[in-house]
């Protein structure tokens, strides 16, 4: 299942760099696009308030 952002994200954008495959954009807060995203987690390690889930 791919990751998803929750209302937790303060849209700093330190997630998007470490996706493998950029299936993240941030523009208020980030959004992982579940067609592109290959669960891999390296986002949500950097995710400084935890707003990063596996879905």
């Amino acid at each position: 299942m791919p990751r998803k952002v929750t209302d937790a994200c303060i849209g700093c954008g330190a997630c998007a760099p470490e996706c493998p495959v950029d299936a993240i954009t941030v523009d208020e807060v980030s959004v992982i696009d579940a067609d592109t995203c290959i669960d891999c987690g390296a986002c949500q390690g950097v995710c400084p308030v935890d707003a990063i889930v596996e879905e």
